[in-house]
C-alpha cells in the first residue's frame, strides 16, 4: 500500500499521484475505497480557482456533497501545501472530510497543519493546470476514470 497510486483520466490524459498513507493513512484509505467502488468516475472540478487549487469529489458537482460515509477524523500533518500537493476539503469543522479533495497549483502554505495532506501529484499535473476555471466553471473538466495501482 506504501507505493500505491491514484490515477485520475481526465479528458487531456493522466494525473498520477502518490499516494500517501504515511501521512493520512485514514483518508488514504477512504479514496481509494471510494475509486475501488467508482466514485470518483464522471466526478466533476467544480471550484478551479487560477494560482490557488482545483477542487473535486462532490457527487452533485456543487462543492456541498461527499460520499455516503462518515466524515473523517482529521490527520494533519506537517506536509506544507505547495505546487501538487493533494489535500482533503472540509466545512470549517476539522473533522468534515469525506470524498472532496484539492490538488494546489502554487503554494498555499497558509492550509498548513489545518488541512489533511494524503498525496502528492507525480506527472500530469500540466492536466491540471488545463482544467477549466471558475467557481463552478461555465463548463467543467472531469474525472473520467479514477483508478488504483
Amino acid at each position: 500500500m506504501a507505493d500505491e497510486k491514484l490515477t485520475l483520466t481526465l479528458d487531456s490524459g493522466d494525473v498520477v499521484i502518490k499516494l500517501r498513507p504515511d501521512l493520512a493513512p485514514g483518508h488514504v484509505a477512504r479514496i481509494t475505497e471510494l475509486v475501488k467502488e467508482g466514485f470518483y468516475d464522471g466526478i466533476t472540478f467544480h471550484r478551479v480557482i487560477p494560482g490557488f487549487m482545483a477542487q473535486g469529489g462532490c457527487p452533485n458537482g456543487t462543492g456541498m456533497g461527499g460520499s455516503d460515509k462518515p466524515d473523517l477524523q482529521a490527520e494533519f500533518n506537517d506536509q506544507p501545501h505547495v505546487r501538487g500537493v493533494c489535500s482533503m476539503a472540509r466545512t470549517s469543522y476539522p473533522h468534515s472530510a469525506n470524498s472532496q479533495f484539492f490538488i494546489c497549483f502554487d503554494d498555499a502554505r497558509f492550509l498548513d497543519k489545518q488541512y489533511t495532506v494524503w498525496g502528492e501529484v507525480e506527472s500530469g499535473m500540466d492536466h491540471i493546470d488545463a482544467l477549466p476555471k471558475g467557481e463552478p466553471p461555465a463548463n467543467p473538466g472531469k474525472i473520467i476514470k479514477a483508478t488504483i495501482s
